[in-house]
Order: structure tokens, then sequence, then C-alpha cells
């Protein structure tokens, strides 16, 4: 299965920041500037979801291969769980996720709390909360928001920074972070 990844983060740049994951990040993660440079052999991507019970932790990628059948998996999993609706996730997403996760040096799992969103579950989440925007990139298959209960909101979104890939949201008071594959950007406290 071949992903290509289109304008905003070169597949170069991609690379580099796994590369960098395989490097003791300081508490500042200044080796981050590298974040996918080099990649190493494996990508990993461990999540559960409190909503569905579910689990995954999974090789979706190695030697610079995606792996068909584990990317379907991922697809799944991350489907918007109130209407059940499937879509292929944005890989950049993905991979920016795995990254930030390595950076963290955690070993627990993330909690998904969002990933697809259907237009019709985006419409009644927006309806309940300011902060949902009205095209947001969860209803792309390119945004997730997550949580680890053993880093802070602060300490995720740093190393998402890092990353270099897309956007990224603190939200402090749901204790979340927001990663997605969109323009560079960072909000929130």
């Amino acid at each position: 299965m071949t992903h290509e990844i289109s304008s905003g983060m070169t597949r170069r740049a991609l690379m580099g920041a796994f590369a960098a994951t395989a490097i003791t990040a300081a508490p500042t993660y200044s080796n981050a500037a590298g974040f996918l440079r080099g990649s190493g052999d494996i990508r990993r991507l461990r999540m559960y979801s409190g909503r569905t019970g579910e689990r995954i932790d999974m090789i979706y990628w190695i030697e610079g291969d995606y792996i068909k059948d584990a990317v379907q998996e991922v697809n799944h999993f991350m489907r918007d769980w109130r209407t059940d609706d499937v879509k292929n996730m944005d890989l950049r997403t993905v991979d920016i996720m795995a990254a930030a996760h390595n950076l963290l040096e955690a070993d627990e799992p993330y909690m998904l709390l969002s990933g697809y969103r259907s237009p019709k579950t985006n419409a009644m989440l927006r309806s309940r909360s300011r902060g949902v925007a009205k095209n947001s990139l969860h209803m792309k298959g390119q945004a997730a928001d997550l949580r680890l209960s053993t880093r802070s909101v602060s300490q995720m979104a740093r190393a998402a920074v890092a990353c270099r890939g897309g956007g990224v949201g603190k939200y402090s008071g749901s204790n979340f972070v927001h990663m997605d594959c969109g323009v560079v950007r960072s909000w929130g406290g």
C-alpha cells in the first residue's frame, strides 16, 4: 500500500523526525530538530479507547513500507465510535502521533479521545462546544485528540510541536492534545 506524503510535510522531513526519536530526547526536546531523519526500521502505534474498550499495539511500518493490514486496523480503531464510520486516516498524522510518543519515552499507550469524526458527529459536537471547528480535520481523517496519564498536556504538546508536521492544540482544561497533519501551527493553553 503506497501512501504519498503531500505538501505540508515531505517524506524526507517525516523520515528525519523518526530518526530523532531514537535519540534520548532532552526535556526541552531540543534533539527533535531532525525529528523524522533516518527513521529506523519500524514505526509502532499503541492506543486504547475508553469509549469502546479496544486496544491497539502494532507495528504499522517496517523498513520504509506501510503494512496494509496494520493500516486498516488503525483506520478501524480510529473510526467514529458514535456512528461506526471508518475513514482512511492520513498516515502523516499517524506518523506524528507515533514520533511524538517516542519523543516522550512513554510506556503507556495513548488514550484516543477522537480520531475520525463523521460530519454528523462533528455537527453534534459543534452544537455543544465553541471549540469544535466547522471544517475540522477530524472529518478528513487528519487529526487525533490524545491523552497520556503519565505526561502533562504541555509535555505532549512540546513533543508534537517538535515534530514540525502539523497542528498542535493544547487543551489543558480537558486534559488532551490535538495533533494533525495540517498547516504547522499551535494554539491553546
